[in-house]
């Protein structure tokens, strides 16, 4: 079964453009107890492999190094950023058509009011490593 990396993005400005940080704690446990939900039925489905949220932009770095010097790292957030990658989950399933309707799922999580956020979520099909060849 193929294995699909949900990348899930905050953009604001589609279903909801209010900072979590300025929703109401009836929202935000909500949203948080959606997630939950969510991640128990592909438990039960036997679909889930991983989730995690992620730190917001203000705790991001950047490592560049040309593996001699001292790499060079630089605090976030990043101005250049349009959008915010909030988490990922990793599901293992039948097929890609399956990986868009889980995608769909946490596009819809609820914001302020219970209004779907129409977060858009990436999907990447995960390839594995490449082989080395003797």
């Amino acid at each position: 079964m193929p294995k699909y990396m949900l990348l899930q993005n905050y953009e604001g400005g589609a279903g909801c453009d209010i900072p979590m940080t300025e929703w109401t704690p009836e929202d935000i446990t909500a949203h948080i107890e959606f997630q939950h939900v969510l991640n128990r039925e592909l438990v039960a489905n036997g679909e889930f492999v991983e989730a995690q949220g992620l730190s917001g932009p203000e705790l991001a770095k950047k490592v560049v190094s040309d593996g001699v010097a001292a790499p060079v790292v630089t605090d976030g957030p990043f101005p250049e950023a349009k959008e915010l990658l909030a988490g990922y989950r990793v599901v293992d399933v039948e097929s890609e058509a399956r990986a868009i309707e889980i995608a769909a799922k946490i596009s819809a999580a609820p914001g302020p009011g219970g209004v779907p956020i129409q977060a858009p979520v990436e999907l990447r099909q995960i390839m594995g490593a490449p082989t080395i060849e003797s």
